[in-house]
């Protein structure tokens, strides 16, 4: 590891003024108890988030929330769904992030604030062209580093890094904010992430180094 990337944290000095809060995918497809895509995991970081959300609000971080989207029948993504969901899942996994249908909404249990953004995507990262305006509004923001939490952290978590990393974005993923479906996914997802995309930290760790550049160590 040190071989390649010389350290094991790059980002050392994270500052408020150059950070967003990516929150990816925290909807009922795949929080809720008994989704077409559910990721059980995923119930248990909502608490993380929420925090960390509040945290960010406190000084000044934007927080962006990501909620995939699909015409009905993913006519979007035909080649994704005819080829990589099982033919007796398609309908279900297509409707379930339909247009409004409940089970793409995101789950009541997220703690979303008029202040925070919401951002649409139809790809599984957030930062290839066509998929969503998240680069457009981060750059517009005026922010730099991202701070990605959600699920799946092999999917859509870990697509949304390389591409930011490459889009030249210092990325931070948050280990203890993000959930895939298996311990040895998630884990195997943030060893390739810390190879050459991103630091991997803990919120904790990250909102304690925030709130000292802010000035507001104690707060």
């Amino acid at each position: 590891m040190a071989r390649i990337r010389g350290e094991l944290r790059l980002y050392k000095d994270l500052q408020p003024g150059d950070t967003a809060f990516v929150v990816i995918d925290m909807q009922n497809a795949f929080v809720a108890e008994g989704g077409v895509i559910e990721v059980p995991a995923s119930r248990e970081i909502i608490p993380v988030i929420n925090r960390m959300a509040a945290a960010c609000r406190e000084i000044g971080v934007p927080v962006i929330w990501i909620r995939s989207h699909h015409p009905k029948g993913g006519s979007d993504w035909r080649h994704f769904f005819d080829h990589f969901v099982r033919s007796e899942r398609r309908e279900a996994a297509a409707a379930a992030l339909s247009d409004d249908a409940p089970t793409s909404r995101f789950h009541p249990d997220m703690d979303i604030r008029d202040e925070d953004y919401i951002v649409f995507k139809n790809r599984y990262s957030c930062m290839i062209p066509g998929s969503s305006s998240l680069e457009r509004l981060v750059r517009s923001l005026g922010r730099d580093t991202l701070l990605l939490a959600g699920t799946k952290t092999n999917i859509c978590v870990e697509s949304t890094a390389r591409d930011a990393m490459m889009l030249d974005f210092r990325v931070v993923v948050l280990s203890d904010a993000t959930a895939a479906l298996t311990d040895e996914e998630h884990q195997a997802s943030l060893n390739v992430l810390i190879q050459e995309f991103a630091d991997i930290l803990v919120t904790d760790e990250v909102v304690e180094e925030l709130r000292a550049n802010a000035g507001g160590a104690d707060r």
